[in-house]
């Protein structure tokens, strides 16, 4: 089962590939991606990372937490659920 991980305080330039290229010396990147903002389309620092596998996962996370990458040291975590939203917008 394959398991997402939190990965904060990425440089803005880093790029989809450049971080499963960095996540995959722990196994296979099921998926890797950079959150932009929409309406610059600029990195906002963080992404997402997407694991094979649980144990892969945790190597990962072990491995590379605190590690600097592309200039900034890297707070990477097991990425939680998304709690639900209240709509809060007022008409």
């Amino acid at each position: 089962m394959s398991q997402k991980i939190y990965v904060g305080n990425l440089g803005y330039s880093v790029s989809n590939d450049a971080l499963s290229e960095k996540f995959s010396q722990f196994g296979t990147v099921s998926s890797a991606r950079v959150v932009l903002d929409r309406d610059t389309n600029r990195s906002k620092g963080f992404g997402f990372v997407e694991m094979s596998s649980s144990s892969e996962a945790a190597d990962a996370i072990q491995g590379l937490n605190g590690t600097e990458f592309e200039g900034r040291q890297m707070n990477v975590s097991e990425a939680k659920p998304v709690a639900p939203r209240e709509n809060t917008r007022r008409y």
